[in-house]
């Protein structure tokens, strides 16, 4: 059983929520223009721009030792989990700085000193690995708990039927968050799955294997915080895994930085999402308790901007990796090996 002499789950100040998320809201758009303009970061990128409440309700609500895995769109739940951001831009440069010493780039992810295990781009990957390493702590008497963040599409491979399944049947402490941003790549969710259903949507799917679920305003900060501390408290007691389907909308295009407004996905739908911008909606909030706020906003703002364009000189300025040293690391060979 898991061990009570633990910390008190955190419960998160409003307004550090809002400055997390637009942190990371900064951090992404000074990346995207960059990536654009410069093509200097050779590899694939998946931003979050417009879903940073789904990381920053989640990750606030963790323990310093539980553990984050994601799978491609990995830089908000990355920075949410308090990952370095100088290593985080060193990896996009390719750099031996970075958080996977340049061998990984975007999609591979890592800061074990936080919490955020790894990431990894093959659909539903990280769904087991998530899975298998929450058991792992448990059968030690540990009371951590496992997060894994995954989108709706990796809900329809079978990676997340059988790790649900698994998980439920030896009560594994992990959370499932499944970012519902009603799209895989350019295909709609009303096209893959029955539009409304009350049997087959993935809260219900997950239902159905005797797991705890609820589906939530994944735009609304406060919201996925309290559910999050709902779902960690019931899998430190004991019970089992728990679902949190959190609804949101990725601002730009699947992979990369531009927009596929009008291509991919309808104006009118887009235009509909901006208007429920989580930062928007977190600053609404708290206008009348902190009345302050745009101010902070303004500074903020600038802050990280500055921080990006800081790790930004930084990255460039450090060294590629050494080719007699390109496979440190890979298939067994340990780091600086000859």
């Amino acid at each position: 059983m898991p061990n009570p002499n633990t910390p008190e789950d955190p419960v998160a100040d409003p307004a550090a929520l809002l400055r997390d998320m637009v942190r990371i809201r900064c951090v992404e758009e000074e990346l995207a223009d960059l990536y654009r303009d410069e093509q200097q970061m050779r590899t694939p990128v998946h931003f979050s721009i417009g879903q940073e409440a789904a990381a920053v309700g989640v990750c606030a609500a963790l323990r310093a030792d539980d553990l984050v895995y994601t799978g491609h769109r990995s830089h908000a739940a990355y920075l949410a989990k308090g990952g370095d951001l100088d290593g985080m831009v060193a990896e996009l440069y390719g750099k031996e700085t970075g958080c996977s010493n340049g061998r990984g780039g975007s999609v591979h992810l890592t800061d074990r000193a936080v919490g955020f295990a790894g990431s990894a781009a093959i659909l539903g990957e990280m769904i087991s690995v998530a899975t298998g390493a929450a058991w792992g702590l448990a059968m030690q008497g540990s009371s951590q708990v496992v997060v894994t963040f995954f989108g709706d599409g990796a809900s329809e491979e079978g990676v997340f039927h059988e790790s649900l399944n698994f998980a439920a049947v030896h009560r594994v402490p992990v959370v499932f968050v499944c970012e519902n941003n009603a799209y895989s790549i350019s295909s709609p969710l009303a096209a893959r799955q029955p539009e409304n259903s009350a049997t087959t949507g993935i809260t219900e799917r997950s239902r159905a294997y005797g797991v705890a679920a609820e589906r939530v305003d994944g735009n609304d900060v406060l919201a996925v915080h309290e559910a999050t501390l709902r779902a960690t408290a019931h899998c430190r007691s004991g019970q089992g895994p728990y679902v949190l389907e959190l609804d949101t909308y990725r601002w730009r295009e699947h992979v990369g930085p531009g927009y596929d407004t009008g291509i991919d996905r309808p104006e009118a739908e887009v235009e509909d999402w901006l208007v429920r911008c989580p930062v928007r909606r977190s600053t609404a909030a708290l206008l009348a308790d902190v009345p302050d706020i745009e101010e902070r906003l303004a500074r903020w703002d600038e802050e990280f901007r500055d921080e990006t364009r800081l790790a930004v000189t930084a990255a460039k300025a450090a060294p590629f990796p050494a080719v007699a040293r390109l496979t440190d690391g890979a298939y067994g060979r340990p780091a600086g090996a000859s």
